[in-house]
């Protein structure tokens, strides 16, 4: 069960509205900045929108003093295709940060979220709605497989929604079932996110966020749900090591 968080100090409340006073005015621009770079190739477009990724975790550790450190290392080569635990909106743009261009699976319906899904429309995200397990498994593969190809990273949450810290939530197996089809190594990542940028939360604390990325997991001579087992024990085990360890709130 998740632990109840102490009330906010009027730092935290400050910082937090600062925060979310520059990001609302910065994303306007950059979402129409996304439209008018829609005609270069994938790669360079992406490079220049998730610029704004960039801005956003630079304006968390200069104004809410959320710092990160990262055990292990970006694996070399690629592309992979990354699972990883999910507890708050911060991993969605540290990964950009973190990895090489990627496409990350979402629901369709981010896509119209005025202005911030305009601009993640641009990036060649991989979409799924809320249908039929083997139609989105389907879009899945013919939707993976094109950004594989194109050589972007494919970033999954294989929880579907974020979990508060200390919770858990089932790992479906859509994405280790995507690697095995691509045979494209698979590389867990965890993350204590969401003690310091918590789950439909205002606010935000300062400490710093742990991200541990392990080794690539090759998908030869292994079936979809014991990589899927696999991957979510490596994750359910770095989180017994980094869970709480995010630093003290203010």
């Amino acid at each position: 069960m998740a632990a109840l968080r102490p009330r906010p100090g009027l730092g935290a409340i400050v910082r937090s509205t600062v925060f979310a006073a520059l990001v609302v005015l910065i994303t306007p621009p950059y979402a129409l900045a996304s439209w008018l770079v829609l005609p270069l190739p994938p790669h360079a477009r992406y490079r220049i929108v998730t610029s704004w990724s960039h801005v956003v975790i630079a304006l968390a550790r200069t104004v809410c003093g959320i710092r990160y450190r990262v055990r292990g290392c970006v694996p070399q080569g690629g592309p992979y295709i990354v699972l990883a635990n999910h507890q708050s909106a911060w991993e969605t743009f540290a990964f950009q940060v973190l990895l090489p261009p990627q496409a990350l699976v979402l629901k369709h319906g981010l896509l119209w979220i005025p202005f911030f899904g305009w601009g993640l429309a641009t990036l060649s995200p991989i979409t799924v709605k809320r249908a039929a397990p083997g139609q989105t498994l389907r879009r899945l593969l013919e939707q993976g497989t094109d950004r594989i190809r194109q050589g972007f990273w494919i970033v999954i949450f294989p929880e579907g929604t974020r979990v508060p810290p200390g919770e858990r939530a089932t790992f479906h197996g859509g994405g280790a079932w995507l690697a095995c089809r691509t045979n494209v190594a698979v590389v867990p990542i965890a993350h204590n996110a969401g003690e310091l940028w918590p789950k439909n939360s205002f606010i935000k604390y300062p400490g710093t966020i742990t991200v541990s990325i392990g080794a690539p997991i090759a998908c030869d001579d292994i079936e979809a749900d014991a990589l899927n087992r696999d991957v979510a024990a490596w994750i359910e085990r770095e989180m017994a090591r980094i869970t709480g360890s995010a630093a003290s709130r203010s």
